[in-house]
């Protein structure tokens, strides 16, 4: 089994196949929804049956497709395994299977190279986060990755304080005490700690607010400047609780930063500077390497045309504008145009849900020149 890494990723889409078309297949095997491994057969077998009736001609791909269908039915242990990416070519003795803790969308496209775009989405939307808690005496901290809980550590201060209440009574702050300040110094060096053996993108912090502010003020400044936020989540709550919790903060941060881009895109669309929008403009960019940075809605699926000879991109067949060659019919563009940006080393950036690049036709790029 492969592990999911951007490296992984871009030396897929770098793969082409000479001798016979590569199968992609996407499978959604989460056992929250699909209970019984019946279910997930069934599923399985229907979206199959689908693509052997397309590609009925392509002796490769029906070996692809029965191949994908024994993985399957041999069973898939589905404990921590919510997602499939599955890659083949028989003819070209290819065969890849990336487990994933993420569902996807249930897909089979066949084509001239590995659809890496879904792979693409789930690297940019579940970066690793980290989230530290404290009171008074414990501290606690996490790192989740891709939805699994990959580091865990526990910090007890003996010796605090018991009675709180009554010295708040006297007039006496808690979080002045000594004993607490040395505690708040303790976990934020314990999440730095945990940061260098397990790097994450961003932290979130779950404590009561006194506390919280000096612990921010305590931390390295490469942990203050990846703090995304506060959770509201018991000391004592178990990993789900806190995971979940962790998710809403991640979602919020990367839709946030995807408004970002897109806010960067439309301004300079619309300045008519270094930017095009648009699926016609776009692959005209990427024709011309001209591609700093993709943006694409997420689920945006349209058909087009790609020159084998000169690896050339059109919305419009079937004749290629550069060379005169017959072009060849592609069901989805989209994501020949993700494979294309990544074997040229661009950045990718696949948007959910933002209606300012709907509005720009769903996909655009930030140019180089």
């Amino acid at each position: 089994m492969a592990v999911l890494t951007e490296a992984a990723v871009r030396e897929l889409a770098s793969i082409r196949g000479d001798r016979a078309p590569i199968t992609s297949c996407y499978l959604d095997v989460d056992g929250r929804r699909l209970v019984r491994h019946q279910d997930l057969e069934h599923e399985v077998d229907r979206l199959l049956r689908e693509a052997r009736g397309r590609y009925d001609g392509e002796d490769s791909v029906q070996a692809d497709l029965a191949r994908i269908e024994r993985l399957v039915h041999r069973g898939i242990d589905r404990s921590q395994v919510r997602g499939l990416a599955v890659f083949s070519c028989s003819a070209e003795d290819l065969w890849e299977v990336i487990e994933l803790p993420v569902p996807v969308h249930s897909r089979v496209l066949v084509n001239h190279a590995p659809a890496v775009g879904q792979l693409e989405a789930v690297l940019r939307e579940h970066v690793p986060i980290g989230v530290l808690m404290a009171d008074r005496q414990r501290a606690r901290m996490f790192v989740f990755e891709m939805g699994r809980l990959v580091e865990r550590s526990e910090l007890f201060e003996a010796g605090g304080r018991g009675d709180v209440r009554g010295e708040r009574d006297q007039g006496v702050d808690p979080g002045q005490d000594r004993h607490t300040q040395a505690h708040v110094r303790n976990a934020a060096s314990a999440a730095f700690d945990v940061w260098q053996q397990h790097p994450f993108e961003h932290l979130a912090l779950a404590a009561p607010a006194p506390l919280a502010h000096e612990l921010e003020a305590s931390l390295h400044p490469y942990l203050r400047k990846r703090l995304s936020g506060r959770i509201g989540v018991p000391m004592a709550a178990g990993h789900n609780e806190v995971l979940a919790a962790a998710q809403a903060i991640e979602a919020e941060v990367e839709r946030r930063r995807e408004a970002e881009i897109v806010e960067r895109l439309r301004a300079a669309v619309h300045a008519d500077r270094r930017a095009v929008a648009g699926l016609t403009r776009v692959v005209e960019a990427l024709n011309d390497r001209r591609v700093d940075t993709l943006v694409v809605s997420h689920g945006y699926v349209a058909p087009g045309w790609r020159c084998d000879g000169c690896d050339v991109l059109a919305v419009v067949g079937r004749r290629c504008k550069r060379c005169g060659d017959e072009m060849v019919e592609v069901d989805d563009l989209v994501e020949d145009s993700v494979e294309h940006a990544l074997t040229q080393s661009c950045q990718v950036e696949i948007c959910v849900g933002n209606a300012d690049l709907d509005v720009l036709g769903r996909i655009g790029a930030l140019l180089r020149f």
